[in-house]
Formats: C-alpha cells, sequence, structure tokens
C-alpha cells in the first residue's frame, strides 16, 4: 500500500495508550481511508451535474475528466450523492 503524505489528527479517549497503539490506529485509518479516496470509490458516489448541457454525467470517465480540470467551468457542479 502506497503511505500517502498526510497529517492526521486523532483524538483518544485513553490516555495510557502506548506509542504503538496510536501507530497502529494511524495505520489502520491510512488503509480505510486509501480505500475509501480511491477513483472507483468516488465514482460510484459522485455525480457530475452540468447545468450549461442540462446533463447529468454518472460514468466514471467522465466524473475522473472533471475531476482533474484545472480550471473549473461556471454551472457545473460536482454532487456527492451520500
Amino acid at each position: 500500500m502506497k503511505n500517502p503524505n498526510r497529517d492526521l489528527l486523532v483524538l483518544v479517549k485513553d490516555q495510557f495508550m502506548s506509542e504503538k497503539a496510536i501507530e497502529l490506529e494511524v495505520a489502520r485509518l491510512n488503509e480505510i481511508l486509501y480505500t475509501v479516496e480511491s477513483s472507483e470509490n468516488i465514482c460510484v458516489a459522485t455525480e457530475i451535474i452540468d447545468m450549461n448541457r442540462h446533463r447529468i454525467y454518472q460514468t466514471k470517465k467522465q466524473i475522473v475528466s472533471t475531476l482533474k480540470e484545472k480550471a473549473h467551468k461556471p454551472f457545473v457542479f460536482i454532487n456527492n450523492m451520500n
């Protein structure tokens, strides 16, 4: 698994949690986030609403190409269906 470069804030209820237990918890969180943030899962939960063309795009190819655009067009909305 690729180790992403991210900062995580982990709040721990137990003040006696060891350093190794905290590292294990962060590793598990990174694994979950890596899975959830994959392009396949993002495309399942996202649709593109293009008000200029009066269309809704739900295919992976159209969603990925819209998300990768550097300059977004006006009235094109990224809708998370969750």
